[in-house]
């Protein structure tokens, strides 16, 4: 018989190296948007460099700013080997074993596989997120612009579980938006896509993790697709923004079978 039991929602306010301290379940997705350590070009050929995004009204607060401060020296392999002890272990059952999705920039991509290998993530699988529009508009007429996003699915031996109802599944996703939820993060990714690789990657009861939770976007998705999920992020103030406007209103009941 189905029984409701409450789901498991944890945003923790802390670096994902301290996870000990917590306690947390073991996922089956690790799903991660890792900064790009872009430093003080985080807002280059974007509007935002300028008052209310026009050049002809001079350089506006973020010019020659980061993101955030921890957007500058991200270390992957304390992200790799937080990984690789916080997803479960192989089962012996085919069609059940774990995998990260891992959100980076393309000149990133090469480097996380390198890490990745080492703590025992043996393969990897290019991901492209299409856009319909550029946030580097300031380049229109200076060259081609960037109009995607990048992404990694990478685990050990074992193909990672995988829904996909008889369907193929391309390389590539729309990045479709869906502007109801709230915005809070410079870099916040989509909840349709979010929950688009949640329902790829893992089933209903399953646990998520987000080890750079930012917006808390990933918790919510996870959540609204019945499955538990616990994320880290180092800043108090990004953190109190993602409880009191991301995860406040989260329905929290699962469907236990």
């Amino acid at each position: 018989m189905e029984h409701e039991r409450k789901a498991k929602l944890q945003l923790i306010n802390d670096h994902f190296q301290n996870y000990k301290r917590y306690a947390i379940p073991k996922a089956q997705l690790v799903i991660a948007d890792i900064p790009y350590n872009l430093a003080d070009n985080a807002y280059a050929s974007n509007p935002l460099w300028y008052k209310g995004g026009d050049d002809r009204n001079g350089q506006s607060d973020k010019a020659g700013k980061t993101f955030f401060d921890t957007d500058v020296d991200f270390r992957v392999a304390e992200f790799m080997h937080f990984c690789s002890h916080m997803l479960i272990k192989e089962p012996k059952q085919t069609g059940k074993a774990p995998a990260m999705v891992v959100f980076c920039a393309f000149q990133q991509m090469q480097m996380v596989i390198d890490y990745a290998e080492r703590y025992g993530f043996k393969h990897s699988i290019p991901l492209v997120f299409i856009k319909n529009s550029s946030a580097q508009v300031l380049k229109a007429n200076m060259k081609i612009v960037g109009a995607t996003e990048y992404g990694l699915v990478l685990y050990r031996d074992k193909l990672p579980k995988f829904n996909n109802d008889g369907r193929m599944i391309f390389n590539w996703f729309n990045w479709v938006n869906d502007n109801s939820y709230p915005k809070i993060h410079p870099t916040q990714k989509p909840m349709p896509v979010l929950k688009r690789l949640i329902e790829i990657f893992t089933d209903k009861g399953d646990t998520v993790i987000d080890p750079v939770a930012g917006s808390g976007s990933t918790l919510r998705a996870a959540a609204e697709l019945n499955r538990s999920a616990y994320g880290f992020e180092i800043k108090k103030d990004m953190c109190k923004l993602a409880q009191e406007k991301m995860l406040k209103t989260t329905e929290l009941s699962l469907l236990s079978i």
